[in-house]
Formats: C-alpha cells, structure tokens, sequence
C-alpha cells in the first residue's frame, strides 16, 4: 500500500489501532506503521507489558508538535523542517529511534550550514550522536577558522575542552598561527573572571613555534596573561627552544613531534603529475605540503606522460592526452583519490600533445595542442556522466604550448606556437553561445607559458618569447578593463612550468630554463608584490602539469604523516628570550 493512501486510511480514522496521547493531543494511527520507521514503538508494542487489544499509550517527554512530525514521517518518509523546528524534531527522531528522520535532521542542518551557527550545530550533532554530520561539521569548522573567529559569537560559548579540541588539531586552517593565539585571547575576554586560569591550559595548544619572532616576543612572551601565569613559564621556554629549532631544523623530527612546532596539515594539496628530466618522461607524482613547505614522492605504475593537462573532477584527477617517450596521445586516464587505483577512460577525438586543460561547470576542456604534425585549434570537451568527448566551437586561434584557465563562468586561454610563431593572442570561451571571442593581446608571445586566474584577474607567467628567450617576467589581464598589466617578475626563468594557486598564492613549478629541466619551484603573493622561494621538488621536470586537491583531510593525513607527538615535559624554567 502506498504512502498516500496509508495517510489517508489515518486522515479518515480508518482501520486506526493505536492512539499516541501526548498532553491533550490523541493522535491516531496505524501500529505496524509506526513499527516500520521507528525501535521505539516496535518495542512498546510487542513488549511484554503490551497487550494485542490495548488502543492506548499516553507518551511524555516529548510536544504534540513533535510527535506529529514523528507520525506524519511514518506515514510519508519526510518532515518538513524549518529553523524553527528542526531542534526539536532531531531530539524527537534520536528519542523515539527513527535513524530516518534522524538523517533528514541531518541533511537540514548540513544545507544551512554557515559561519555564524556551525559551532551550535557541531555541539548539537554531537549531542545526539550524529557522528558522520559530526565530521562534516568539525572539518568545516577547521577550514573556516579564520573567519569563524571572526563572526561566530558562538565561538566565544564554547567549553574549554571544546576550545581545546578545535585549536589543537593538525587541520586547523589558518594562514598565521597568531590567529589561534588571538581567539583564545578572545575566549578567555569573553568571561575574563572565570577563565584567565585556562590560558596555561590553552597555550600549550598554539603552534607557538610557528608564530613571528617580533610577535612571540612582543604579544605572547609580554601578554599579561602569560606574565602572571606559573603555569605558562615552562610552556614559553618550551617554545622559544621550538621556535629556534624549527628556524635552524626544519627537516628534523623534533620540529614534527612537538606540537608548538608542527605545522598543521595543509587545507589543499598541490599534486604534480608527469614531464620529464631530459628525454625521459617522469613515472612518479609529486605533492606538496605549503604549510610544511615540502615534497612528497609518490611512486605509480609506470604512468609515463609530458605535456599533458590535468584536471580534478569529483574525487578524480584526469591526466589528457600529452605524449610519452614515443607517441603523440589522444588517451586519458583517471587516479581515483580514494582507492588510489588508476583507469582509462574514453580517449579524445585527436591526440594531443602541448594540450591546454581546464575545468567548468563540471566539464573539463582539452583545446589545441598538436599531433606531431598538424597544429590544432579544435576543442573537445569531456563529461564524466556519460564518459564522452564531444567538439565544440574552434578557438580563433590555433595553439600548442598554449595554456589556459577559467574565471566567472568562462574558459580563458593564452599563447602558444600556431604553425608559424609564438603568439601573444588570448581568448575566452563562453558555454552559453558555444563562442570565443578574442581579448587584447598579450605584451609578450609566449609559448610554454603557465596561466592561471588569481585575485579575479588571469596570470600569464614565463614560457618562451619569439627569439626563444626564456622568460621570467609575468603579466596580469583584467577582464574589467580588457587590459594587461606587468607584475613583479619571477626569480627564475622558466617554460612549461606548472601553475596553481594553492593557499591564496600563486605556485609555479619545475619547467625549462633553456639549459635543463628545473626542480625549482616558487610562490607570488599579491598583498607583498613579491615572489618567494619554495621547497625543491624531489625530480627536475619540464611539460610537468599542476592541480590542487581540496577537502581530501584522510590523504593529507596519509601523505603528510606528522608522527606521534612528544610526551611533554613538566619543569621549571626561567622565560626566555628571542
């Protein structure tokens, strides 16, 4: 029998056997009905002091209101939940066993998630023991810290053993750890009388051997409440000894096992794929860890490809087209992130070796490249659901070498050899019209250049000029203006390097300098204009690609294993000095 026409057996008062008395309220239904969705009723009516006759069951502890959300999810396998409600309704569902209604609780909560009610909803889910919403929220706590901190009054309503919790964790993200330092600061203002003891219990957790040196000094060490604290005497001589280690041992395993020391996981996950030292392409794939500022060597079957694109799409990374040591390819294959197993999926129309990828609306794009002999301006575009590529609308230009990204809803492409010459031309796709349309063009011709969208602006970054100049100057193009402007340059000279931004810096790694293949890698950061060193890779490549992984918090665990921590110490010790 069907849902409705259950309900309306119950709206009719037809073959009714139980009535649910809640306060003033009888409410009348069907026992097997309420057996199917619910431990609780199946056990009050078949338990030893129920009778098969008995009609009715006077239930307290819970409102009419409720418990008719309860009978209506019996009958129709939903509630409909509001704000205001939703509490209720997951205290009614946990009560009365419904794991149903228990889970739609749960997809509410997790649909009205935001900055300013997350910490009430993990406390809440918590609760009741939703343990997967649980996760979802902590870790959305973890990545939103920052501006947690910030808008969340609810922060500030925590337990000290739930402050704890949050701040000592390796995936907090946060780009500064005096961010931690601030909101305890904060949560202990909040109530000063009741809490300024809490701050050597607090203390402890803050990564104080990441913090500035003017700023350890000047707000830690000097902080009040670290002056007046015993307990905290130990822990600041336990972090000025951290602070100086980390500075002179980064590699060392007493920077990873000391928890003012060790570098939180990073939120994001560069991964590098392919290119090759020489002539030889590279089989292994490389991931790097910005907040440890280190690689990681990740060995695979003998995926040998250069110039290739890559692009992540629902827990998959797709490596398209690019050549191996002998063959211009037109196949792609895909690295599943969970089981870290690889497969071939359908190849594309053409090979395509120098290809340029991105990623829209669930689409990746393979534009240009070449097959060895013929120079492409065609574009095919492949959708996981139905595992095929199809074409669309050429570029006005053609392009090999050329490269390409996607910013408010276009793809943007830039560069690249077209037969005759490196170009400097640049165009956008739109998938709404299935046409490109040409930009102002380039200062420079690139060809082998890295293009990347940051801070709503496209970077075009190195590659090769007209007389095969290796580049290292770097240009931005506002798509408000239609205009290019120079920015800072880069420290090296590099071509088919790859390019991401990863920590709201732009990355650029590996490429041709043209003498030999590079294992440098370096970061822009727009708000100090300057481009900084960054950790070697651990294999020199060149026509090397990029993408960057998000939210993957057990493969940061697994492939940036922190260690098991120290036991701490308890001394006395004077304060020290940096």
């Amino acid at each position: 029998m069907t849902s409705a026409a259950l309900t309306e057996l119950r709206a009719n008062g037809n073959l009714c056997d139980v009535v649910i008395k809640v306060g003033d309220v009888n409410f009348y239904a069907h026992k097997i009905v309420l057996c199917g969705c619910s431990l609780y009723f199946r056990t009050l009516f078949t338990g030893a002091w129920s009778t098969q006759d008995r009609l009715m069951y006077t239930i307290t502890g819970v409102s009419p209101e409720a418990m008719n959300l309860i009978i209506s999810y019996a009958y129709t396998r939903s509630v409909p939940l509001t704000d205001k409600n939703v509490v209720e309704a997951l205290a009614a569902a946990d009560q009365f066993l419904i794991p149903g209604m228990v889970q739609q609780c749960g997809f509410f909560f997790e649909d009205q998630l935001c900055l300013k009610n997350c910490i009430s909803t993990w406390k809440l889910v918590d609760f009741y023991h939703c343990p997967e919403l649980r996760n979802k929220v902590f870790h959305y706590i973890m990545q939103h810290f920052e501006e947690v901190a910030l808008v969340s009054q609810e922060l500030w309503e925590l337990s000290v053993q739930q402050l704890t919790v949050i701040i000592e964790n390796d995936h907090l993200n946060v780009k500064q750890e005096e961010t931690v330092f601030e909101a305890v600061l904060s949560w202990i203002n909040h109530l000063p009388q009741q809490r300024r003891s809490y701050i050597s219990v607090l203390l402890p957790k803050v990564r104080l051997g990441l913090i500035a040196t003017d700023y350890l000094q000047n707000r830690v060490i000097e902080n009040a409440l670290v002056k007046e604290s015993i307990g905290c005497i130990p822990i600041i001589n336990d972090a000025v000894t951290a602070f100086m280690k980390l500075r002179f041992q980064r590699r060392s395993e007493f920077i990873f096992r000391n928890l003012l020391s060790r570098p939180r996981l990073p939120p994001s996950i560069l991964l590098v794929t392919g290119g090759k030292d020489g002539i030889i392409p590279a089989s292994s794939v490389e991931v790097y860890d910005c907040r440890a500022d280190c690689w990681v060597t990740v060995n695979t079957d003998g995926i040998c490809r250069a110039h290739h694109g890559t692009a992540v799409l629902h827990n998959f990374v797709y490596l398209i087209g690019g050549c191996d040591q002998d063959t211009h390819l037109n196949t792609v294959i895909k690295l599943d992130l969970l089981s870290y197993t690889w497969h071939h999926v359908a190849s594309m129309k053409s090979p395509r070796c120098y290809v340029s990828v991105a990623v829209l609306d669930g689409c990746i794009y393979a534009m240009g490249g070449c097959n060895g002999q013929v120079y492409y301006n065609t574009v095919e575009c492949y959708r996981p659901e139905t595992d095929q590529w199809t074409g669309l609308a050429a570029m006005r230009k053609k392009r090999s070498g050329a490269s390409a990204t996607t910013l408010n809803g276009k793809v943007y492409i830039c560069g690249g050899f077209n037969g005759r010459r490196n170009d400097n031309s640049a165009e956008f796709y739109n998938p709404d019209t299935d046409t490109w349309t040409l930009i102002r063009a380039m200062r420079n011709c690139r060809i082998g250049l890295g293009v990347a969208a940051y801070k709503g602006h496209i970077y075009a970054v190195g590659g090769a000029s007209v007389d095969s100049t290796y580049l290292c100057n770097v240009e931005a193009y506002n798509p408000q203006t239609n205009r290019w402007r120079q920015v800072p340059s880069m420290c090296n000279p590099r071509s088919y390097c790859g390019i991401e931004v990863v920590d709201d810096q732009l990355f650029v790694v590996g490429g041709y300098n043209g003498s030999n293949s590079m294992l440098t890698a370096e970061r822009y950061n727009e708000e100090a204009g300057m481009w900084f060193s960054a950790a070697h890779m651990e294999t020199s490549r060149s026509g090397l690609s990029c993408c960057v992984l998000h939210g993957l918090h057990s493969l940061a665990e697994n492939l940036f294993a922190r260690g098991p921590l120290m036991p701490p110490k308890v001394e006395e010790a004077a304060v020290g000095t940096i």
